[in-house]
Protein backbone atom coordinates (compact mmCIF):
# COMPACT_ATOMS: atom_id res chain seq x y z
CA UNK A 1 0.00 0.00 0.00
CA UNK A 2 3.22 2.40 0.50
CA UNK A 3 4.02 2.90 -2.76
CA UNK A 4 1.00 3.38 -3.80
CA UNK A 5 -1.02 6.70 -4.70
CA UNK A 6 -4.07 7.64 -2.96
CA UNK A 7 -7.33 8.81 -4.42
CA UNK A 8 -9.37 10.89 -2.17
CA UNK A 9 -12.81 10.09 -2.95
CA UNK A 10 -15.64 12.58 -1.20
CA UNK A 11 -18.90 10.88 -1.76
CA UNK A 12 -17.92 7.34 -1.33
CA UNK A 13 -20.82 6.21 0.53
CA UNK A 14 -23.33 7.09 -2.19
CA UNK A 15 -23.46 5.86 -5.94
CA UNK A 16 -20.57 7.60 -8.36
CA UNK A 17 -18.08 7.54 -5.03
CA UNK A 18 -18.62 4.21 -3.97
CA UNK A 19 -18.46 2.98 -7.78
CA UNK A 20 -14.76 4.24 -7.75
CA UNK A 21 -13.78 3.23 -4.50
CA UNK A 22 -15.24 -0.26 -5.88
CA UNK A 23 -12.80 0.00 -8.81
CA UNK A 24 -10.21 0.87 -7.02
CA UNK A 25 -10.49 -1.77 -4.45
CA UNK A 26 -11.04 -4.47 -7.16
CA UNK A 27 -7.69 -3.77 -8.82
CA UNK A 28 -4.99 -5.08 -6.28
CA UNK A 29 -2.37 -4.65 -8.54
CA UNK A 30 -3.49 -0.86 -9.91
CA UNK A 31 -1.31 2.19 -9.38
CA UNK A 32 -3.99 3.79 -6.39
CA UNK A 33 -5.11 2.86 -2.58
CA UNK A 34 -8.64 3.82 -1.78
CA UNK A 35 -9.29 6.59 1.12
CA UNK A 36 -12.91 6.76 1.74
CA UNK A 37 -14.13 10.14 2.80
CA UNK A 38 -17.36 10.54 4.90
CA UNK A 39 -18.83 12.43 7.98
CA UNK A 40 -19.99 9.07 9.54
CA UNK A 41 -17.15 6.75 9.57
CA UNK A 42 -19.02 4.38 11.87
CA UNK A 43 -21.31 3.93 8.98
CA UNK A 44 -22.16 0.48 7.75
CA UNK A 45 -21.09 1.36 4.19
CA UNK A 46 -17.84 3.01 5.27
CA UNK A 47 -16.91 0.14 8.18
CA UNK A 48 -17.97 -2.39 4.95
CA UNK A 49 -15.28 -0.53 2.53
CA UNK A 50 -12.62 -0.42 5.79
CA UNK A 51 -12.93 -4.13 5.73
CA UNK A 52 -12.62 -4.49 1.94
CA UNK A 53 -8.99 -2.66 2.64
CA UNK A 54 -10.06 1.36 2.09
CA UNK A 55 -8.81 3.83 4.03
CA UNK A 56 -11.39 5.63 6.11
CA UNK A 57 -11.25 9.36 7.20
CA UNK A 58 -13.63 11.61 8.48
CA UNK A 59 -14.23 14.99 6.56
CA UNK A 60 -17.18 17.21 5.73
CA UNK A 61 -17.77 18.81 3.01
CA UNK A 62 -19.32 21.93 4.66
CA UNK A 63 -16.20 22.15 6.93
CA UNK A 64 -13.15 22.80 4.29
CA UNK A 65 -10.38 22.74 7.28
CA UNK A 66 -11.76 19.03 7.52
CA UNK A 67 -11.26 18.03 3.68
CA UNK A 68 -7.60 19.96 3.71
CA UNK A 69 -7.00 17.55 6.38
CA UNK A 70 -8.71 14.39 4.80
CA UNK A 71 -6.88 15.10 1.10
CA UNK A 72 -3.48 15.39 2.86
CA UNK A 73 -0.83 13.29 0.66
CA UNK A 74 -3.66 12.54 -1.58
CA UNK A 75 -2.52 12.06 -5.46
CA UNK A 76 -6.14 12.30 -6.66
CA UNK A 77 -9.66 13.64 -5.19
CA UNK A 78 -13.05 12.74 -6.63
CA UNK A 79 -14.61 15.06 -6.21
CA UNK A 80 -19.11 15.33 -5.83
CA UNK A 81 -21.89 17.10 -4.36
CA UNK A 82 -24.88 15.69 -3.76
CA UNK A 83 -27.84 18.62 -3.80
CA UNK A 84 -30.72 16.46 -2.90
CA UNK A 85 -29.98 16.14 0.34
CA UNK A 86 -30.54 19.83 1.05
CA UNK A 87 -31.88 21.09 -2.62
CA UNK A 88 -29.76 24.59 -2.12
CA UNK A 89 -27.78 25.68 -5.35
CA UNK A 90 -25.91 28.31 -2.85
CA UNK A 91 -24.88 25.18 -0.25
CA UNK A 92 -23.44 23.56 -3.09
CA UNK A 93 -22.00 26.02 -4.70
CA UNK A 94 -19.99 26.53 -1.48
CA UNK A 95 -19.53 22.88 -1.13
CA UNK A 96 -17.95 23.10 -4.48
CA UNK A 97 -15.55 26.00 -2.92
CA UNK A 98 -14.50 24.16 -0.36
CA UNK A 99 -13.78 20.88 -2.32
CA UNK A 100 -11.46 23.20 -4.64
CA UNK A 101 -9.83 25.41 -1.90
CA UNK A 102 -9.29 21.78 -0.12
CA UNK A 103 -7.64 20.69 -3.30
CA UNK A 104 -5.67 23.72 -3.92
CA UNK A 105 -4.56 23.93 -0.02
CA UNK A 106 -3.50 20.34 -0.01
CA UNK A 107 -1.76 20.14 -3.48
CA UNK A 108 -3.69 17.44 -4.43
CA UNK A 109 -2.41 17.00 -8.63
CA UNK A 110 -5.61 15.68 -9.96
CA UNK A 111 -9.37 16.25 -9.22
CA UNK A 112 -12.21 14.94 -11.18
CA UNK A 113 -15.03 17.36 -10.71
CA UNK A 114 -18.19 15.23 -11.03
CA UNK A 115 -20.35 17.97 -13.09
CA UNK A 116 -23.63 18.81 -15.27
CA UNK A 117 -24.25 21.45 -17.90
CA UNK A 118 -25.32 25.08 -16.66
CA UNK A 119 -28.62 25.51 -18.43
CA UNK A 120 -29.04 29.05 -18.21
CA UNK A 121 -26.55 29.39 -21.10
CA UNK A 122 -28.56 27.76 -23.46
CA UNK A 123 -32.07 29.00 -21.99
CA UNK A 124 -31.50 32.77 -20.31
CA UNK A 125 -33.42 33.70 -17.34
CA UNK A 126 -35.30 36.17 -19.64
CA UNK A 127 -36.57 32.92 -21.72
CA UNK A 128 -40.28 32.24 -20.69
CA UNK A 129 -40.20 28.78 -22.26
CA UNK A 130 -39.25 27.64 -18.85
CA UNK A 131 -39.83 29.31 -15.50
CA UNK A 132 -37.20 30.63 -13.54
CA UNK A 133 -36.93 28.91 -10.18
CA UNK A 134 -35.03 30.31 -7.07
CA UNK A 135 -35.16 33.54 -8.73
CA UNK A 136 -32.24 33.30 -10.71
CA UNK A 137 -31.78 29.89 -11.67
CA UNK A 138 -33.95 27.50 -14.85
CA UNK A 139 -32.64 23.62 -13.10
CA UNK A 140 -31.49 24.25 -9.96
CA UNK A 141 -29.49 20.69 -9.18
CA UNK A 142 -27.55 21.15 -12.84
CA UNK A 143 -26.90 25.13 -12.82
CA UNK A 144 -25.05 24.90 -9.53
CA UNK A 145 -22.79 21.96 -10.45
CA UNK A 146 -21.78 24.24 -13.91
CA UNK A 147 -21.68 27.19 -12.60
CA UNK A 148 -18.85 25.43 -9.75
CA UNK A 149 -16.95 24.85 -12.75
CA UNK A 150 -15.53 28.16 -12.59
CA UNK A 151 -14.44 28.05 -8.85
CA UNK A 152 -12.38 24.97 -9.76
CA UNK A 153 -10.30 26.90 -12.74
CA UNK A 154 -10.11 29.98 -11.10
CA UNK A 155 -8.29 28.37 -7.96
CA UNK A 156 -5.97 26.55 -10.56
CA UNK A 157 -6.95 22.83 -9.47
CA UNK A 158 -5.89 20.15 -12.17
CA UNK A 159 -9.28 19.13 -12.56
CA UNK A 160 -10.98 17.16 -15.61
CA UNK A 161 -14.49 17.96 -15.56
CA UNK A 162 -16.85 14.75 -15.72
CA UNK A 163 -20.29 15.42 -16.94
CA UNK A 164 -22.71 12.88 -16.09
CA UNK A 165 -25.85 11.34 -17.17
CA UNK A 166 -29.67 10.11 -15.97
CA UNK A 167 -28.68 7.58 -13.48
CA UNK A 168 -30.92 4.16 -14.77
CA UNK A 169 -30.51 3.71 -11.08
CA UNK A 170 -33.06 6.38 -10.90
CA UNK A 171 -35.97 3.99 -11.54
CA UNK A 172 -34.72 1.91 -8.37
CA UNK A 173 -34.30 4.74 -5.72
CA UNK A 174 -36.02 7.60 -6.89
CA UNK A 175 -39.02 6.51 -7.10
CA UNK A 176 -39.08 6.19 -10.88
CA UNK A 177 -39.39 3.09 -11.36
CA UNK A 178 -42.99 1.33 -13.01
CA UNK A 179 -46.22 2.55 -11.18
CA UNK A 180 -50.05 1.61 -12.14
CA UNK A 181 -52.67 4.04 -13.32
CA UNK A 182 -55.62 4.63 -13.19
CA UNK A 183 -55.96 2.32 -15.92
CA UNK A 184 -54.17 -0.33 -13.53
CA UNK A 185 -51.62 -0.73 -16.10
CA UNK A 186 -47.83 -0.01 -15.40
CA UNK A 187 -46.32 3.12 -16.63
CA UNK A 188 -42.62 5.03 -16.32
CA UNK A 189 -43.72 8.67 -16.74
CA UNK A 190 -41.05 10.85 -18.40
CA UNK A 191 -41.75 14.66 -19.99
CA UNK A 192 -39.26 14.14 -22.93
CA UNK A 193 -41.50 13.65 -25.64
CA UNK A 194 -39.89 11.50 -28.28
CA UNK A 195 -36.50 12.69 -27.92
CA UNK A 196 -33.52 10.39 -26.54
CA UNK A 197 -32.64 11.17 -22.31
CA UNK A 198 -28.67 10.28 -21.88
CA UNK A 199 -28.48 7.57 -19.35
CA UNK A 200 -25.53 5.49 -17.30
CA UNK A 201 -25.47 3.16 -14.81
CA UNK A 202 -24.26 5.08 -11.68
CA UNK A 203 -21.38 2.03 -11.08
CA UNK A 204 -19.57 3.18 -14.11
CA UNK A 205 -19.35 6.64 -13.14
CA UNK A 206 -16.76 5.25 -10.63
CA UNK A 207 -15.09 2.74 -13.11
CA UNK A 208 -15.01 5.75 -15.94
CA UNK A 209 -13.49 7.91 -13.43
CA UNK A 210 -11.07 5.67 -12.34
CA UNK A 211 -9.70 5.12 -15.63
CA UNK A 212 -8.78 9.14 -15.74
CA UNK A 213 -7.21 8.83 -13.01
CA UNK A 214 -4.81 6.00 -14.54
CA UNK A 215 -4.87 8.02 -17.91
CA UNK A 216 -3.72 11.30 -15.34
CA UNK A 217 -2.18 14.38 -16.92
CA UNK A 218 -3.96 14.34 -20.69
CA UNK A 219 -7.37 14.67 -19.27
CA UNK A 220 -6.39 17.48 -17.00
CA UNK A 221 -8.21 21.06 -17.54
CA UNK A 222 -10.56 18.87 -20.22
CA UNK A 223 -14.68 18.12 -19.99
CA UNK A 224 -15.54 14.53 -20.26
CA UNK A 225 -19.46 13.79 -20.65
CA UNK A 226 -20.01 10.16 -20.29
CA UNK A 227 -23.49 7.71 -20.91
CA UNK A 228 -23.98 4.46 -21.79
CA UNK A 229 -26.93 4.99 -23.95
CA UNK A 230 -29.18 6.99 -25.69
CA UNK A 231 -32.72 6.10 -25.10
CA UNK A 232 -36.75 7.47 -25.86
CA UNK A 233 -38.74 6.76 -23.21
CA UNK A 234 -40.64 4.14 -24.97
CA UNK A 235 -37.32 2.86 -25.72
CA UNK A 236 -36.36 2.78 -22.15
CA UNK A 237 -40.22 1.24 -21.34
CA UNK A 238 -40.04 -1.68 -23.75
CA UNK A 239 -36.80 -2.49 -22.48
CA UNK A 240 -38.20 -2.73 -19.13
CA UNK A 241 -40.85 -4.68 -19.82
CA UNK A 242 -38.79 -7.09 -21.67
CA UNK A 243 -36.58 -7.72 -18.67
CA UNK A 244 -39.62 -7.55 -16.03
CA UNK A 245 -41.97 -9.97 -18.22
CA UNK A 246 -44.79 -7.67 -18.17
CA UNK A 247 -46.19 -4.68 -20.15
CA UNK A 248 -45.07 -1.41 -19.27
CA UNK A 249 -45.73 1.63 -21.15
CA UNK A 250 -44.52 5.06 -21.29
CA UNK A 251 -46.81 7.76 -20.36
CA UNK A 252 -45.59 11.02 -21.87
CA UNK A 253 -46.82 13.75 -20.48
CA UNK A 254 -45.62 17.83 -20.78
CA UNK A 255 -42.72 19.26 -18.80
CA UNK A 256 -45.80 21.30 -17.52
CA UNK A 257 -47.29 18.30 -15.95
CA UNK A 258 -44.83 16.92 -14.53
CA UNK A 259 -43.51 20.30 -12.54
CA UNK A 260 -47.52 20.28 -11.49
CA UNK A 261 -46.53 16.29 -9.68
CA UNK A 262 -46.26 18.46 -6.78
CA UNK A 263 -43.78 16.23 -4.91
CA UNK A 264 -40.46 17.96 -3.56
CA UNK A 265 -38.11 18.99 -6.48
CA UNK A 266 -40.83 18.40 -9.15
CA UNK A 267 -40.30 21.86 -10.52
CA UNK A 268 -36.58 20.99 -11.02
CA UNK A 269 -36.63 17.83 -12.36
CA UNK A 270 -39.34 19.00 -15.01
CA UNK A 271 -37.03 21.73 -16.10
CA UNK A 272 -33.99 19.49 -16.19
CA UNK A 273 -36.27 16.97 -18.71
CA UNK A 274 -37.75 19.57 -20.92
CA UNK A 275 -33.57 21.08 -20.98
CA UNK A 276 -32.63 16.87 -22.06
CA UNK A 277 -35.62 17.54 -24.44
CA UNK A 278 -35.57 20.48 -26.19
CA UNK A 279 -31.44 20.46 -26.60
CA UNK A 280 -31.49 16.32 -26.83
CA UNK A 281 -28.95 16.85 -29.60
CA UNK A 282 -26.65 18.94 -27.79
CA UNK A 283 -26.94 16.55 -24.54
CA UNK A 284 -26.66 13.38 -26.61
CA UNK A 285 -23.44 14.67 -28.68
CA UNK A 286 -21.81 15.86 -25.21
CA UNK A 287 -22.42 12.17 -23.62
CA UNK A 288 -20.69 10.08 -26.08
CA UNK A 289 -21.07 6.03 -25.61
CA UNK A 290 -18.62 5.40 -27.75
CA UNK A 291 -15.96 7.15 -25.70
CA UNK A 292 -17.00 6.07 -22.49
CA UNK A 293 -16.49 2.59 -23.59
CA UNK A 294 -12.80 3.52 -24.52
CA UNK A 295 -12.75 4.69 -20.88
CA UNK A 296 -14.78 2.33 -19.52
CA UNK A 297 -14.72 -1.61 -21.56
CA UNK A 298 -17.01 -3.00 -18.89
CA UNK A 299 -19.51 0.02 -19.91
CA UNK A 300 -23.39 -1.23 -19.42
CA UNK A 301 -26.07 -0.39 -21.57
CA UNK A 302 -29.60 -0.38 -20.45
CA UNK A 303 -30.41 -3.99 -21.74
CA UNK A 304 -27.19 -5.32 -19.55
CA UNK A 305 -27.87 -2.89 -16.48
CA UNK A 306 -31.46 -4.40 -16.40
CA UNK A 307 -30.54 -7.82 -16.33
CA UNK A 308 -28.35 -6.83 -13.49
CA UNK A 309 -30.81 -4.84 -11.38
CA UNK A 310 -34.16 -6.04 -12.29
CA UNK A 311 -35.28 -7.32 -9.08
CA UNK A 312 -34.01 -4.20 -7.10
CA UNK A 313 -36.90 -2.30 -9.36
CA UNK A 314 -40.11 -1.43 -7.03
CA UNK A 315 -43.47 -2.33 -9.24
CA UNK A 316 -46.24 -0.17 -7.81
Amino acid sequence: MADKKIIAVVGATGAQGGGLVRAILEDKNGPFAARVITRDVSSEKAKAFAEDGAEVVKGDVDDVKSLTKAFEDAHGAFCVTFYWAHMKPEKELSQARNLAQAAKDSKVEHVIWSTLEDTRKSIPLSDDRMPTLMGKYKVPHLDAKGEANAIFTELGVPTTFLVTSFYWDNFIHFGMGPKKGADGKLAITLPMGKKKLAGIAAEDIGKTAYRIFEEGDEWIGKTVGIAGGHLTGAQMAKALAKSLGQEIRYNEVTPAEFRAFGFPGADDLGNMFQFFRDFDQDCCDARSISETKKLNPELLNFDRWLAAHKSQIPIG
